[in-house]
């Protein structure tokens, strides 16, 4: 990375402000393990300002207030310093105000969400000074997050296909059909993303593997031109069956659904379900048969397809996004 700011004019950064925005996401989608993301329409708000005074200064509202870090081991504090690092540039002072609504450990990419706002927080603030593109963008993020199925659809938007090359992570994003009505379910406890992987084997059979390229294939189509296929597409033989017996109720509830005609999947780690339904009436049929069958409580998100992805906005000048 290049266009590194010189020691003199370090100075430029006094004073600027920012507001960023960025979409939960669903990832895995049922046969698109670790490839196939999806960005929901909820969101988690930041605002970012440099500050005279050095050392940071945490605020944060909603989901994880009282919980989460408030000193530079924030996951969004971590972000911005890991991008300003990347350009050679020392972190200046700063005071974070975090408004998030994304459940956490819930399997709605809250922690893909956190990384992708600290990287659009530190784009804004080094607006004029840096240029920091898409592709440097995917790469800050799979730094952080390991991997880009959350973090590409946070930063891009719609439905995001994403892989890894010798030269870094790359995406590809596309436009999901508009018939395609997304429901969340989301219960009251959490799943830990390392738990869930824990459980993957090191390897499948091979009649396995095949079908889940099957049924990735058909997905792309049924997401983005057929979704009456949805059912069908959904079908997954890679990682949620190994995954089960750690979320007892989600697994329950999805074979339920699904036995029921309804396109059910564990969203990203679990334990909330993703139903992929094809129109707004049958999502609203899944949200009533999960109350009246569920052992526990979960709530119904019924959200839209984000097709933006993040925002950053410059609060102390001329309004710009990204």
């Amino acid at each position: 990375m290049t266009n590194v700011l010189p020691v003199e004019e370090r100075d430029l950064l006094a004073g600027r402000s920012v507001v960023v925005k960025v979409p939960a996401t669903t990832a895995n989608l049922g046969p698109g393990f670790d490839t196939l993301g999806l960005a929901l329409a909820h969101y988690d708000h930041l605002q970012v300002e440099v500050t005279e005074e050095p050392g940071v200064f945490v605020e944060v509202h909603g989901v994880g207030a009282g919980e989460v870090p408030t000193d530079e081991s924030n996951l969004v504090v971590r972000a911005i310093a890991h991008t300003f690092a990347a350009y050679g540039i020392p972190l200046p002072g700063l005071k974070l105000i975090a408004e998030n609504v994304i459940p956490h450990g819930r399997g709605m990419g809250s922690s893909g969400a956190a990384i992708v706002s600290g990287i659009m927080a530190a784009k804004g603030l080094l607006e004029g000074i840096v240029d920091i593109d898409s592709d440097a963008l995917l790469v800050l993020a799979t730094e952080m997050e390991g991997h880009p199925d959350n973090v590409a659809p946070a930063l891009f938007g719609g439905l995001t296909i994403a892989w890894m090359t010798p030269e870094g992570p790359r995406h590809k994003k596309l436009m999901v059909h508009r018939g395609v009505s997304p429901l969340v379910l989301v219960p009251q406890h959490a799943m830990s993303t390392a738990l869930a992987r824990s459980l993957q084997p090191e390897s499948v059979p091979h009649e396995d593997a095949v079908f889940n390229l099957s049924r990735s294939a058909l997905l792309i189509a049924a997401l983005i031109q057929s979704p009456e296929l949805l059912l069908a597409a959904t079908e997954d033989k890679l990682h949620q069956s190994y995954r089960a017996a750690a979320m007892p109720e989600t697994s329950r509830l999805i074979t339920m659904l699904r036995e029921n005609g309804h396109p059910a999947v564990v969203s990203g780690a679990g334990p909330s379900i993703l139903v992929l339904a094809s129109d707004p009436g049958q999502r609203l049929v899944a949200a009533e048969l999960v109350a009246e069958r569920s052992e526990t409580p979960w709530q119904s998100l019924m959200l839209a397809v984000d097709f933006k992805g993040a925002t950053v906005i410059r609060t102390d000048a001329t309004d710009t996004a990204a």
